[in-house]
Formats: structure tokens, C-alpha cells, sequence
């Protein structure tokens, strides 16, 4: 399945991999389609100035926070805060919460987010510092009635928001003809905009969500609809007189030099969706059930998570887009795989609001009780990929994720489930390491995709089966059977017969730092992926990839 993506993989692979005259194009066009087309258009009936506060959105398209706020005033403010806490360390050990490939990708999705509000009328005011003291000095600043901004569920971010609306409540705005006399002080108005289902739309509360996905994916899929994007309005005009817009801040340049290099911002995303759907002269959503599970070269799988975590591009999006291609090419198993996991990242961001904190506590939801290691030297040789190979089993494939992770801050589906398992079954290594490091390094990172899939894999999880165990030997034989993903990222392999090149022996490759648990090719092989397999069906997700 990898030996085309191996023979093309000799340099970095842009994803997308339009340049970016067709990538303005594609933007622009699906920008058309998603514009309203009403002439004249309705009447803009808001009064006064609102700010629109970007976080995990950074969109245009499907961005009901930014509609709102056009909808209820004359001028609109957009807003993002370099908040220090995103730069800061990770709770429990200490790593940069925003690695620098992130922090790149970052900056372009600012950057393409200030290109597409200026086409519109608008602008982008970057301001670095605490959310908490910006929002309320512009809104003063500025007049401002009202603060819109996505609803986030985490702690941390939860934290923000209460600070954010309790220092707004300090701001009395002028009271401008037309806008209502209930704006004593400015208001902080969160809208719910992350996920494919709404959450006011579920069958249940989010306190009675259930425990396993299955459940929650049959009774959404029966009783819930998904609702549709919402038209952008072809001006979003104007704003209030700002004399300094700011400006998008540097960052070391420490991106891919192998692999793949993400573009950050709403137009590639927009672009991937059209190339991964559309272009493509091998139809890639076609079999996308099929070669979901690679690991080499960037069409094994959609590659939609960066976006999709920064909020670049709207779930809803991609659940029309799918819709669109079963009507006018097929309906498979493959379109409807598609979905399935946007299900899992939708049960993820549900499942943090029932389970608020115990997502990070190290017995995680159940509270389970187990005595992990922290051992610094176990961690470091995982985190660095150089865990070895030994007796009874076969390490590279380890060390060839973590490797593809630094360099890239990326990593396959299967990958991850992979060195999860490794880390804390055969390790014994406390999970919170591994899912702090994730946090560091990852470009489509967001607390409940990533806690949640670490929770599970960890046994800590709502998942009623505990101990799960990925076999490497197996998992190398399944996914990577002529070693090409192990020999890309570990170069000293590739000389080697390809049947070797997961079994190198310690003359071509380091010693092991820890013997696998098991080290047979058919432990547990009806758990791969850690979930029931029914006729060779994996029922397991991790999140859009």
C-alpha cells in the first residue's frame, strides 16, 4: 500500500500539495458557493460595535460567532489574543504547550484568517497578551457592546472565559441608537461552533452521554440532524477606526526537513478537502477506508486534523463536501468512514464535558488505580525514537513514528495507537508523559481528541475493556510488511532485505531499553486497534486524519 507514497517521498510533501495560485482559486471559488447570493441583501439590523474574539476558529466559512457579530452591529472588531498560556509548559511535566511546528502552523492560519477578513471589509487586530485584560481594554476602547467567541469546554480555556466575562462586566459601553438598554455592562457571548452535531441538537444531555461511542454514534445518527453551514455574507464590513491593527507574531522556523509540511490557514484547508475529494486522479475518498490505516506519504488518509483543531475548517464543511461527492460520484463505506470518525472527534469534545478534569487526572475518568513509572530515561529513548530493538521483538517501528512526530508533528492513526500501547504497557510509563508530550508536538492537537484517545489507550478511559495491547511484531507485519515507513525514517534500515528490516538485530540497530511484554506476532491480535473486530472491521476511531 506505501511503495508509490515511498518512491515519491524523497522530499517534503506540502499538504496540500496545490501551489498557491490554485490554492487562492479553490478558496475563492468554494467562498462563492458559500456566499449569500441575495441581491440586494438583507438589511443589517445591528447596532453599535461587537468584537469577535477568534480562538479555535480561525475561519470564515461555517463561523456562526463571526455571522452573529456581523448580524448584531454596524462595525465589527476582530480580535485574536497571543495568550501567554499557550506558550507556556504543559501542568504536569513541563514541555512547551505549543512546540514550534505547531506555532508556525499557527501563524499561517493567522495570517491566511487576516488575508480573508481584509477581501471582506475587515481586519484582523492581533494583540500578545492575556485575553482577560485585552478584551476588556478594546471593548472600552472601542465602545463595544458585546464580545462574541466559540464556546470551549477544558478547564483552562473555561478559566479564560469566566475571566474574560467577569472584566467585561467593568465596561460600560455608550449607549448607541439602537442598541438595547440591557447592555449596561458588555456582555461575553459564547456560541457553540466546534463540532459536526450541535450540541443543543443531541438526544440527551451531555451529563448522560453515554459511555461507550457505539452508543453515542447510533443514537446520533437516528435521532440528531446536522445542521447546515452557514452562508457567509459577501461584505463584513466595517470596522470601527483602529490605528493599529498589530501585527502576526515571528517564530523560530522549525518545520518539517522530511515528510510532510502543513499549510496553516482556511484556504489550504479548503484546498486539501478539494484535492483530497476531487483532484486526485486515484480518488482517494473512495478507498479511504481501505488506506486509512498507513503510515507513509500524505493520501493514506484525509490529513484534515491540523485544520479541523484550529478551527481552519468547519466539520459541517467536510460533512457537505462528503455529501456532495456520494451524489455526484459513489456512496461507500468509505464515504461514510469519513464521517464515522468526525463521530469520534464530536464524542470526544462531549465526553470532556462530562468528564471536566478526570480526562487529565492519571486514573482518568474511572479512576483507575496503577502504579505508573515516570522513569525519565524509559520516556526520553520514547519521545526521542530511540527505544532499540531486542529479544522478542522488533522496536523500529516505534522509534519511526516518534521520529515522523518531531520532525513533522504528525503522526498516522495507527501510529499513534501503536506507540501509546508501547509506552504504557511495555514501558509501564505513565500515560500523562505521553500525552503531554502529544500536547507539545502535535499539529492537530486540542485537549479532547488528545486526552481522550490517551485515556482509552491508557485503560483509564470510559472503554469498558482495560489492558489493551498492540503486538509491534504484529502491527509492523500488518501495516508496514516491507519495512518502507521504518527505512524512510530510519535510514541506517534501508540497506537491509525488506523482511529485516523490522528484525535488524543489534548490529545494525541500538540495544533495547525495555523487552516487550509480549514479543510473539500473534499476541493479541483480535485487539488490534483495541477495539472489538468483527470479520476484520475495525470499530475503532482516534480523530480525522
Amino acid at each position: 500500500m506505501c511503495s508509490n507514497a515511498v518512491r515519491a517521498a524523497q522530499t517534503i510533501h506540502a499538504v496540500p500539495g496545490l501551489g498557491s495560485d490554485e490554492m487562492e482559486r479553490v478558496a475563492h471559488q468554494t467562498f462563492t458557493r458559500y456566499t449569500s447570493d441575495a441581491m440586494p441583501p438583507p438589511p443589517r439590523k445591528g447596532k453599535g460595535v461587537a468584537i469577535v474574539w477568534f480562538r479555535n476558529d480561525l475561519r470564515i466559512l461555517d463561523n456562526e460567532v463571526l455571522h452573529k457579530a456581523w448580524a448584531s452591529s454596524q462595525a465589527l472588531l476582530p480580535v485574536y489574543c497571543v495568550d501567554p498560556m499557550l506558550f507556556g509548559a504543559t501542568y504536569h511535566f513541563g514541555f512547551p504547550k505549543t512546540g514550534a511546528i505547531r506555532s508556525q502552523f499557527l501563524i499561517e492560519c493567522l495570517a491566511d484568517l487576516k488575508q480573508n477578513l481584509m477581501k471582506r471589509g475587515l481586519n484582523l487586530m492581533i494583540q500578545q497578551g492575556k485575553p482577560e485584560q485585552i478584551l476588556p481594554s478594546l471593548a472600552k476602547a472601542y465602545g463595544v457592546h458585546t464580545v462574541y467567541a466559540q464556546k470551549e469546554t477544558c478547564s483552562e480555556e473555561v478559566h479564560v472565559e469566566r475571566l474574560v466575562a467577569k472584566n467585561l462586566k467593568k465596561v460600560v459601553p455608550p449607549l448607541a441608537e439602537g442598541v438595547s438598554a440591557k447592555h449596561k455592562s458588555t456582555n461575553l457571548d459564547l456560541i457553540w461552533g466546534c463540532t459536526m452535531y450541535h450540541i443543543d441538537d443531541l438526544p440527551f444531555n451531555c451529563t448522560s452521554l453515554p459511555d461507550v461511542y457505539t452508543q453515542f454514534r447510533k443514537s446520533v445518527e437516528s435521532k440528531s440532524t446536522i445542521r447546515s453551514c452557514i452562508k457567509v455574507p459577501a461584505s463584513l464590513g466595517p470596522t470601527p477606526d483602529v490605528k493599529d491593527w498589530g501585527c502576526i507574531p515571528d517564530a523560530s522556523m522549525l518545520g518539517a526537513s522530511k515528510g510532510m509540511a502543513f499549510t496553516g490557514g482556511e484556504s489550504a484547508a479548503l484546498s486539501r478537502v478539494h484535492e483530497y475529494f476531487w483532484k486526485k486522479a486515484s480518488d482517494l475518498l473512495k478507498t479511504y477506508k481501505v488506506t486509512r490505516n498507513g503510515m507513509l506519504g500524505p493520501d493514506y488518509s484525509t490529513k484534515f486534523s491540523p485544520w479541523l483543531a484550529s478551527g481552519s475548517l468547519s466539520p459541517r464543511f467536510i460533512y457537505e463536501e462528503v455529501k456532495r461527492y456520494e451524489k455526484l460520484r459513489v456512496s461507500n463505506d468509505s464515504t461514510y468512514w469519513v464521517l464515522f470518525e468526525l463521530i469520534w472527534r464530536d464524542y470526544f469534545r462531549f465526553l470532556s464535558i462530562k468528564a471536566g478534569n478526570s480526562l487529565f487526572y492519571v486514573g482518568g475518568p474511572r479512576r483507575v488505580q496503577t502504579n505508573w513509572s515516570q522513569d525519565q530515561a524509559l520516556f526520553d529513548a520514547w519521545r526521542n525514537g530511540q527505544t532499540g530493538y531486542g529479544f522478542g521483538g522488533s522496536y523500529p517501528l516505534i522509534d519511526a513514528n516518534m521520529k515522523e512526530l518531531s520532525a513533522t508533528g504528525f503522526m498516522s492513526n495507527r501510529g499513534r495507537q501503536i506507540v501509546c500501547s508501547f509506552l504504557v504497557r511495555d514501558m509501564g510509563v505513565d500515560w500523562r508523559m505521553g500525552a503531554e508530550w502529544f500536547e507539545s508536538c502535535l499539529l492537530d492537537y486540542d485537549p479532547c481528541s488528545n486526552y481522550g484517545n490517551w485515556t482509552y489507550g491508557a485503560g483509564v478511559g470510559n472503554d469498558p475493556r482495560e489492558d489493551r495491547y498492540f503486538s509491534i511484531p504484529k502491527q509492523a507485519q500488518s501495516y508496514d510488511p516491507d519495512g518502507e515507513f521504518v527505512a524512510y525514517w530510519l535510514p541506517q534500515l534501508k540497506p537491509l532485505p525488506k523482511e529485516k528490516r523490522h528484525n535488524p538485530g543489534m548490529m545494525m540497530y541500538m540495544k533495547p531499553i525495555v523487552a516487550l511484554k509480549f514479543g510473539n506476532t500473534k499476541a493479541s491480535g483480535a485487539r488490534r486497534g483495541g477495539v472489538e473486530e468483527k470479520k476484520g472491521k475495525s470499530y475503532r476511531g482516534n480523530r480525522i486524519q
